[in-house]
């Protein structure tokens, strides 16, 4: 058997503080809370303000459904106790809920139309496509 020994005395005797056995170590520990920052931490809070954003803009007459699968329509919003009032069916019971229960609001809002939200086309792909709208529009002025 070979006595290590003095191998480990060497090593320590060129690198007392270790610094060259911490730095690997150091960098991996950076990279997995990076990781686990842009992979679970941030989008969940994304999710979160959404969610929140959601509920804050909800209107009376909005159709909705709850965590527990109940669909309705919204009458009432109560500010001061955090809570809304559904009425569901042909029926028309009313029920109170807190804010927090709302999955979804099922009615469809549209969004003004902003030019800044239109999908610029770049590219080679893109270029056939971008050629045949700009001869139309050429076609169109010139028949003017």
């Amino acid at each position: 058997m070979t006595n290590i020994l003095p191998i480990l005395a060497d090593t320590q005797a060129s690198n007392p503080a270790g610094l060259g056995s911490m730095l690997p170590m150091i960098l991996i520990w950076v990279v997995i809370i990076a990781f686990m920052y842009f992979f679970l931490i941030r989008p969940n809070s994304k999710k979160k303000k959404e969610e929140a954003e959601m509920r804050n803009s909800l209107e009376i007459g909005d159709e909705i459904t709850t965590i527990g699968g109940i669909m309705g329509r919204v009458v009432a919003i109560k500010d001061d106790e955090d809570a809304i009032i559904i009425e569901t069916g042909s029926d028309r019971v009313k029920m109170k809920f807190k804010k927090w229960c709302i999955s979804t609001v099922d009615t469809v809002k549209e969004k003004p139309a902003d030019s800044k939200t239109e999908k610029k086309s770049f590219g080679l792909f893109n270029r056939k496509k971008n050629e045949e709208q700009n001869a139309s529009t050429a076609k169109t002025e010139s028949d003017k």
